[in-house]
């Protein structure tokens, strides 16, 4: 691919808008943006009102145009941003003219493939950059944006550097003479290597916590038929999604909604009653509701005060007994539950209460962590096994410590992209949208 072709794209969003924001790339674009603007000359990042004309001289729109001169861009080539009104046949017109010149539309994250061969951006950033396009609530978004502005490329780099530094004194105790080195080299590498292996080990093993975050935390209604889940359901996403029945069983299939809940992304999903079915269906409907729990964040047992309740001594930390139908139970309440009366209300509010706990919970397992998401996972464990090995190198074999050593820094080295494969940017340049 020729990274210095002039590429164009719509970096606002598609269909009838105010205005739309159009990107052009390439070098030397000084010319056209004169063109553009039928100005002499002008200065960069500035912007300018103009009368935008095509070849014939025909008005295509009036625009605000501001050129950004290489390396000064988000690129790091030349840049020109055309704002004009957002009309479907507006943004049509521009992009002809702009192809009459001999550009081409960009493809999917093209942008930032040339911030990211320009230096301008790590794979960490892109990543973040991906996250922050798709973030739907404040706290995906302060995530998404430490991510794109460098916060997990400084902990990668300070790990990686860490790692060749060891790997490099591992090699040298074979080299040189024990008064030529640091004192108690050997133990000092060793304990480095522990203190990296226990870091990368716990950023692995918060890729849960990190994904519920990024995705929204799964969080599963499960009980016996007719104890009122779809009615709780509807009641906490404040619509009427899921069927309401007296009929044992009416929920089949599992029915979710995506909801905030105290700045975070919530899938609810309300599931199939467990019982012994004998309908072929139903037996559908029970077995994802078992597949619902186990990918469950969060799973909210429901009981009817219909019927006799039973709250277990000791749960799990992620799950949450909820008694429905409170309007007809009895007065006493069974220590460990929250009754709540979908009909009423009565109760919701303590019981998102405690969703809400349980989700920050989940959360601050992430604080000052890595934004881990399924590329960064994999090599992360290589990274981990790799320092797992170094230390399970027994005695004087430092060649072999060091070489498991270089190799985790390698792993790392494939996150951040300074060591790259074409499927990995493939991978990760195609989450992105036109325009970015």
């Amino acid at each position: 691919m020729n990274n210095n072709e002039t590429i164009f794209a719509l970096s606002s969003g598609h269909g009838k808008s105010g205005v739309a924001v159009i990107r052009v790339s390439g070098d030397d674009l000084y010319n056209l943006f004169l063109q553009i603007t039928n100005r002499k000359s002008a200065d960069a990042r500035h912007a300018y009102f103009a009368n935008f004309r095509d070849q014939s001289g025909d008005l295509i729109d009036q625009v605000i145009a501001i050129y950004f001169a290489a390396p000064q861009s988000f690129t790091g080539t030349d840049i020109i941003e055309i704002h004009s009104h957002g009309a479907p046949a507006v943004v049509d017109k521009v992009f002809e003219y702009l192809r009459d010149t001999g550009a081409r539309m960009a493809t999917p994250g093209e942008f930032s493939r040339r911030a990211f061969y320009n230096n301008k951006m790590d794979l960490t950033d892109i990543d973040g950059l991906a996250a922050l396009l798709d973030a739907q609530t404040d706290v995906q978004r302060r995530h998404a944006l430490k991510s794109m502005m460098g916060g997990d490329s400084e902990i990668y780099n300070n790990w990686r550097n860490q790692m060749i530094e060891i790997s490099a004194y591992a090699a040298a105790i074979l080299d040189y003479a024990d008064d030529e080195l640091p004192a108690n080299i050997g133990k000092t590498i060793r304990n480095k290597t522990q203190k990296l292996y226990d870091e990368i080990h716990n950023a692995v093993s918060r890729y849960a916590a990190v994904r519920a975050i990024h995705s929204g935390f799964n969080i599963t209604l499960v009980g016996r038929t007719n104890v009122g889940k779809s009615s709780l359901f509807n009641a906490i996403v404040g619509a009427n999604r899921a069927i309401v029945s007296d009929i044992p069983g009416t929920t089949r299939d599992v029915v979710s909604a995506t909801i905030d809940i105290g700045g975070y992304m919530v899938n609810l999903s309300d599931t199939a009653g467990i019982r012994r079915a004998t309908d072929a269906i139903e037996k559908i409907g029970i077995a994802r509701t078992k597949s619902e729990i186990e990918n469950a964040d969060i799973i909210i047992h429901v009981q009817s005060a219909k019927n006799k309740i039973k709250i277990p001594p000791h749960h799990a930390k992620n799950e949450i007994y909820v008694v429905n139908k409170s309007d007809l139970g009895h007065d006493t309440h069974e220590r460990g539950a929250i009754y709540v009366s979908a009909k009423t209300g009565d109760g919701l509010k303590h019981l998102i209460s405690t969703i809400g706990k349980k989700i920050s919970h989940i959360a601050a397992q992430t604080e000052n962590s890595v934004m881990v998401n399924a590329r960064t996972r994999e090599l992360l464990s290589d990274a981990a096994n790799e320092l797992k090995s170094a230390l399970a190198t027994p005695g004087e074999n430092y060649d072999i410590f060091s070489e498991h050593t270089r190799r985790a820094a390698d792993a790392i080295g494939k996150i951040l992209g300074t060591i790259t494969a074409t499927e990995v940017l493939d991978a990760t340049f195609s989450q992105l949208c036109l325009g970015k």
